[in-house]
């Protein structure tokens, strides 16, 4: 048995989608200046690094972070290879598929770029027909790696709205890069913020 952590460290200065805003972590409490104990404040947005997008992400009325059932933030699951290609549409899920399977991790050629501070526009994103698929295969839960699962300013988020509304959970900026394909168990723990729409997560694999 081996495990991976998914995850990406949480940091100052890391890569954020444009717009969102940027981590901070500030002393709040101090035993240098005479407090029992150091304790900190953090500052960051529900979509930081690794994290999970629930159907309130962009659904009037959807669920909220803290709704997800752990039946589908847990289970059996897979990594699929998809590098060397531009987007990853029905073709290339066909081509790369497991049969059965209900979570997926897609790892593209974004891993490497994942890691830097430099936020990459051409990142490689699911097309609305690769979606669909995922739909018609019953999948739960599906995850890629960079911060999100959509083209960049992708008018109306399509691929977003097909997977939520169908009841599938997107999680975006999955870390990748040393992960092995193949099938593994999947762990993806988000804070459990009442309400929120969305939220940063631990996402942890085992493979046998």
């Amino acid at each position: 048995m081996t495990l991976y952590d998914a995850s990406l460290p949480i940091r100052e200065g890391m890569v954020t989608f444009p717009g969102d805003p940027p981590f901070s972590m500030k002393p709040f409490l101090e035993r240098q200046k005479g407090a029992p104990f150091d304790l900190a404040l953090l500052s960051l947005g529900t979509h930081l690094g690794t994290h999970v997008d629930p159907p309130a992400h962009y659904l009037d009325g959807g669920s909220t972070v803290d709704q997800i059932p752990l039946d589908v933030l847990i289970g059996p699951g897979a990594v699929l290879d998809l590098r060397g290609r531009a987007r990853v549409d029905r073709a290339a899920l066909e081509a790369a598929w497991i049969a059965g399977i209900q979570r997926v991790l897609l790892k593209t050629d974004n891993s490497p770029r994942l890691l830097e501070t430099t936020f990459y526009e051409d990142y490689v994103s699911l097309t609305e027909d690769g979606a669909q698929f995922l739909v018609e295969q019953k999948v739960r839960l599906v995850g890629i790696d960079y911060l999100s699962i959509e083209r960049y300013r992708n008018p109306g988020a399509p691929v977003h709205l097909t997977l939520l509304r169908a009841g599938v959970l997107v999680v975006e900026g999955v870390r990748l890069l040393e992960v092995p394909v193949g099938p593994c168990e999947i762990y993806c723990l988000p804070l459990r913020i009442v309400g929120a729409d969305g939220s940063p997560a631990r996402v942890i694999l085992r493979f046998s």
